[in-house]
């Protein structure tokens, strides 16, 4: 049943379903970033509460959530070439590991940038926004690691134990709201049965974390495009695409 899954391991046939995917993923990130940023910053109606500051959720959000869905895309991926040798996992997992540090980053600025009118301070050792942090420690020591080493394969394998090991960091952060009195708010929109959200709120808030999940389809399929590139330089099928694109 997943023989169809082995031929994609040759760099050759990732390559091309890279190239079939990227305009999709492409397309689909900017159209729905787009229309979920504009709907909630000019049409989204203000808190009650919070007025018009409430609108960095349409950042902050998509951003945390991605941050960690990142992390644990690197680490399967990074899995999966530690235990099949499978080096296109590999080369996944150094092209996520940038931008998911950089979702890390946005989380933690629009966090501060939220925090300081409702908290009275740009930064507090709150419990998610301390195992967040150390998620964007993890994130730099993996990339710090993948270019540590003039060894591609050792690169690759010391890379992938710190980011398999640092995926215990993911349920600290996502459940650190329920098991310590923390200042950060509890579940707004993984309460399905009734989020704690306007729908009028909610739903440009949806746009954007699909947009931010195909912006890290997007760049992902970037990054392993230009690895493969990189890598198989010297193959005939890499010298007959440059020579027709």
């Amino acid at each position: 049943m997943w023989k169809w899954l082995h031929s994609y391991a040759k760099p050759e046939a990732s390559y091309w379903l890279c190239h079939r995917l990227l305009p999709w993923f492409s397309v689909l990130s900017l159209f729905l970033l787009m229309t979920g940023t504009i709907w909630g910053l000019a049409f989204a109606p203000s808190d009650y509460q919070q007025g018009n500051s409430f609108r960095i959720i349409y950042i902050h959000v998509p951003s945390a959530i991605w941050s960690m869905g990142a992390y644990f895309a690197m680490a399967t991926a990074s899995f999966i070439g530690l235990v099949w040798q499978i080096k296109i996992s590999d080369w996944a997992a150094a092209a996520i590991a940038p931008v998911g540090a950089l979702f890390t980053v946005i989380a933690l600025a629009t966090g501060a940038i939220w925090g300081k009118p409702m908290w009275g301070a740009w930064w507090v050792w709150d419990a998610r926004l301390t195992s967040e942090l150390i998620l964007l420690f993890l994130f730099l020591g993996v990339i710090g690691l993948y270019n540590a080493f003039d060894d591609e394969k050792t690169a690759s394998r010391a890379a992938g134990i710190l980011a398999i090991v640092g995926v215990i960091n993911l349920p600290i952060i996502h459940f650190s709201v329920e098991w310590w009195n923390t200042l950060h708010q509890g579940a707004t929109i993984t309460k399905f049965a009734k989020p704690s959200i306007a729908a009028e709120m909610l739903w440009p808030l949806l746009l954007n974390i699909l947009g931010f999940a195909f912006f890290l389809g997007a760049v992902t399929l970037m990054g392993i495009k230009n690895k493969i590139l990189k890598k198989e330089s010297h193959k005939p099928w890499v010298r007959e695409w440059v020579e027709r694109g």
